[in-house]
């Protein structure tokens, strides 16, 4: 019987990914024999044991579990090697392998912005370190405004200008990226209302990684007329070029890419909210299918 191949998300939340279309459609549509699934793990401590014991063949990891990702690795690749966060993993005979995509994929998103020499990112977690090591590799200014300084002195080593809420400077910026979760399963803003209403008064393009929704921090850009993007380009890129690491590349980038696209093109973000509500209820159970499904299988 042929090998069929077993791939997941794991997150927290979990429930709103569309990973698992986008990889699915690929695979189903070029005939590649692999599943992909969500996994809700709330301790990220147990991402390595979790990951063996669904006998998965490779992984994405979405927040909060993108630092734990990187050590649970037995390997890492390429740019992850430079951050310490890991979004894709790969098993390889037994050993796991750790590569990041989120910073081309992110990349890949805003290309479409031009001039773009001066970017503020809030929030100072696994996503934050990717970004802001990218756009420093293309000579962009990076500032990172976070709530608190703890995060911030990794930083201001990479050469960041960093800020709390408590201290911070407002500037002129050509990108504003929201980096944390807030918005994504609440109504929060990624700064105090103040703060938010400062810096978009101050910026030409809006971008945040949260996808699926329209965030209260984009409703603030658009009610500015501030050209915005969310989150669901740097899906598309990442998504792609982790498609690739999970088939070892013996599918066509473009043929990836074409068939992802159309998938998240398919998506009305209004049935996604309604969805997300049954998804809720149904990711506690993928665990148990996932377990099913390897079995039968």
């Amino acid at each position: 019987m042929e090998h069929r191949k077993l791939f997941a998300i794991f997150g927290d939340p979990v429930a709103h990914s569309r990973s698992p279309l986008m990889h699915n459609t690929v695979f189903k549509n070029l005939k590649y024999p692999a599943s992909y699934t969500r996994v809700h793990l709330k301790d990220g401590t147990k991402l390595r044991e979790t990951f063996f014991s669904l006998c998965l063949d490779g992984a994405n990891i979405t927040v909060p579990h993108k630092e734990a990702a990187y050590k649970a690795c037995d390997e890492i690749r390429g740019f992850a090697k430079n951050i310490g966060v890991v979004n894709t993993i790969v098993n390889e005979h037994g050993k796991l392998v750790g590569y990041n995509t989120d910073a081309d994929g992110f990349m890949f998103a805003i290309k479409e912005f031009k001039k773009v020499k001066k970017i503020l990112v809030l929030g100072a977690g696994g996503t934050a370190k990717a970004l802001c090591t990218r756009f420093l590799q293309d000579d962009i200014k990076v500032i990172v405004l976070n709530r608190s300084e703890g995060r911030l002195p990794y930083f201001e080593k990479l050469g960041c200008e960093c800020y709390t809420w408590n201290d911070f400077i407002e500037e002129k910026y050509d990108l504003i990226v929201n980096t944390t979760s807030a918005g994504l399963k609440d109504e929060n803003l990624p700064a105090p209302q103040k703060i938010i209403n400062t810096v978009l008064n101050n910026t030409k393009f809006v971008a945040d990684a949260i996808y699926g929704k329209l965030t209260p921090f984009l409703k603030l850009a658009q009610e500015k007329n501030i050209t915005f993007k969310d989150g669901a380009d740097m899906l598309l890129g990442q998504g792609v070029l982790a498609n690739q690491l999970f088939v070892n590349n013996e599918l066509k980038k473009e043929d990836i890419n074409t068939f992802m696209k159309k998938k998240l093109s398919n998506l009305i973000y209004p049935f996604l909210e309604l969805c997300n509500q049954k998804l809720t209820a149904f990711s506690k159970y993928s665990t148990l299918l996932t377990i099913a499904y390897r079995s039968y299988m």
